[in-house]
């Protein structure tokens, strides 16, 4: 068979199953990432396992979430995570160094490589022809440890790309386009491959804003081809030597295939709450801004801050506007202070932040009571900038930095001279500097790990429990995401590395009383709609609950990631049969679920109402392995039986 990239890529990686879409296979990872807010519980589960060194051909360590130090939590984290990386052979890019997405790209992305990655948006490395793929950190622990990651077989959907984006028009408007199209859960179960005259006028960084945000879409990853294009950024990162190309077989066999003209994409806007619901900005009306942002793993790369700062040049920032300004990593930092980019943002009255995530997961710049806040990030959920009531919309950095100028929502090529934006490329001339990354030593063993008061023992719960008899803590509704299971910002994030204190904000701003309540009466069960558990690949949103006595999910499906999570922590995901038993289930009835072991391995069970007096069919995809996980109580718990 004629192959497409993503099959020829997991043909020389599979270690277990048949390339059969729906079954599960397993596959080597060539490279692993965490980031600072999900690193410190991966690196406590690799320690947990005894193994003395990495067992993959590169892990790197990024510091790029909780940069703010507000107390010493922060900091403490980080000097662990700084001595546990030299203590097995991990590389460590210390705080301000830049976004794990776009420093992986910079520093480390391989085409034909795999990558798996403590964060969602790890696809981002799509961009670069690699498989890369976000997971919760105890998948990534196990895949330090050299053991192969599990994943279901995905569809392959071929979006062909004909045309060229016009002036004014960004990559950003692409992806949010797609989303438009297929929504927040239209790509569960399937990898997006790009293809198409198209993909060549589109730059590495264009590319990598379009597989970041492509998480949004619920897929398991996003890839273009490893091409031309692919070879000259490279070669500008001295790093040529690593380019293979890669492209499709002709005639390539896909699942799907959904065709797009660049040239008739126009700028958009995800409006509030969430990355699917976009419209054209011609359609959205005359709406007043509070807040700018421009920055995050999706939007922060050198030709996206050259284009915003024309913009800006030579005029001032609106007085009821507040424009902040990061750029994705030092590398992006330092150039555009070289070349006069940095000083147009200044001079335009911008904020200027350093090479961190910061206000795209609330830490910083949070906006005011009901404010309107446009921000070029990849998620806009409800209380995700910090501010509860607050309104995110998701656009382009030329669109930010147009209406940061005219105070409302504009399309850039009404204030802009497009012929300037047309003209903006990626600099090749890169500056190289490595001396923010620590590199791996070979001789650890006298390596002392530094643990602050706030890093606590990894917890484990013990063998899944013969039968359940709990009550229903919270009902919740479709599209709950992670964020709203386990809230970030700079108040919570401090504390993942505490379990016992993170644990009290569970669904904090659903329900303020349920970590108590979870207390109380030792735990119980949760019931919720569809795409339960879309967005961040943070464990914590299934950590925090088991440590609460959270025993099962009851739900109309769930999103990958944290279904993987759920099962990694001993948590059953189970799915309504019919959906329309989901309206019988109130808040504080009564769940009784017998001969679990049994159910888990048969796939079928039986949900008893005991407060209502009727039953309940569901049922749990899981393989074999995920079965024994399952039973074990866990991943780790699984793995020492195994080791």
């Amino acid at each position: 068979m004629r192959q497409n990239i993503t099959r020829k890529i997991l043909a020389s990686h599979l270690v277990e199953g048949k390339m059969i879409v729906g079954e599960e296979i397993s596959i080597k990872i060539d490279q692993t990432l965490t980031q600072d807010a999900t690193g410190t519980m991966a690196y406590l589960a690799f320690e947990a396992l005894g193994i003395p060194r990495v067992r993959t051909e590169v892990s790197v360590s990024y510091i790029d979430h909780n940069t703010l130090q507000a107390g010493f939590e922060n900091a403490d984290d980080h000097a662990f995570l700084q001595s546990i990386a030299k203590r097995y052979g991990i590389y460590c890019s210390r705080p301000g160094n830049g976004i794990c997405h776009q420093v992986h790209a910079e520093r480390f992305a391989v085409p034909g490589k795999t990558l798996l990655g403590s964060d969602s948006h790890t696809p981002s490395s799509g961009s670069l022809g690699m498989i890369a793929i976000g997971a919760g950190g105890m998948s990534v622990a196990m895949a330090m440890a050299g053991q192969p990651f599990p994943l279901v077989m995905p569809k392959v959907v071929n979006v062909k790309l004909t045309g060229k984006l016009r002036a004014g028009v960004a990559a950003k408007d692409l992806i949010l386009e797609l989303l438009r199209k297929m929504t927040v859960k239209g790509g569960v179960g399937k990898v997006i491959e790009y293809t198409g005259q198209g993909v060549e006028v589109l730059s590495v960084t264009q590319r990598q804003t379009i597989t970041n945000m492509g998480a949004e879409l619920g897929v398991t990853t996003s890839i273009f081809p490893s091409d031309r294009i692919t070879y000259e950024f490279m070669k500008c990162q001295g790093r040529e030597t690593d380019w293979i190309e890669l492209i499709a077989d002709e005639d390539a066999q896909y699942d799907e295939i959904i065709e797009m003209n660049l040239d008739e994409i126009v700028p958009m806007v995800a409006k509030p709450h969430m990355p699917d619901k976009v419209v054209k900005i011609s359609e959205l009306g005359n709406i007043k801004i509070d807040q700018v942002f421009i920055g995050s793993c999706t939007n922060a790369s050198y030709s996206d801050l050259a284009k915003a700062a024309a913009i800006l040049e030579g005029k001032f920032v609106h007085p009821d506007v507040s424009l902040s300004v990061a750029a994705g990593s030092r590398q992006v930092f330092e150039m555009i202070a070289r070349d006069g980019i940095l000083q147009k943002f200044i001079s335009a009255g911008a904020r200027v932040l350093e090479s961190a995530c910061g206000p795209c997961v609330g830490i910083g710049q949070a906006p005011g009571s009901a404010g309107i806040s446009l921000r070029t990030t990849n998620r806009n959920f409800k209380g995700r900038s910090g501010t509860a009531d607050a309104k995110v919309y998701l656009v382009s950095p030329e669109v930010a930095a147009a209406s940061a100028i005219t105070g409302v929502i504009t399309d850039p090529r009404d204030v802009a001279n497009v012929e300037v934006l047309e003209s903006i490329k990626e600099s090749t001339n890169r500056i190289i500097d490595d001396r923010m990354l620590i590199a791996p030593i070979e001789n650890t063993e006298d390596v002392v790990i530094k643990r602050g008061p706030n890093i606590k023992p990894m917890p484990l719960r013990g063998d899944l429990d013969a039968e359940i008899n709990k009550s229903v803590l919270l009902k919740v509704e479709d599209n709950i995401t992670t964020d709203d299971i386990m809230p970030a910002g700079a108040k919570i994030l401090p504390l993942r590395s505490n379990v016992p204190a993170i644990s009290k904000f569970v669904f904090n701003g659903i329900d303020p009383t349920f970590a108590s309540r979870a207390t109380d009466n030792d735990g119980g069960i949760i019931v919720a709609g569809e795409n339960y558990g879309q967005g961040s690949s943070r464990e914590h949103a299934a950590l925090a609950p088991m440590y609460l006595g959270v025993k099962a999910i009851l739900a109309k499906s769930f999103a990958r990631i944290h279904h993987d999570n759920l099962i990694n922590y001993g948590i059953l995901p189970l799915r309504f049969k019919d959906i329309a038993d989901y309206d019988r289930i109130d808040q504080g009835d009564t769940l009784v679920i017998k001969t679990i072991k049994k159910q888990v391995n048969d796939g079928e069970f039986t949900v008893i109402n005991e407060t209502n007096g009727f039953e309940i069919k569901a049922f749990v995809t899981l393989s074999d392995r995920q079965k024994e996980v399952l039973i074990s109580g866990g991943q780790l718990n699984y793995l020492k039986k195994l080791l």
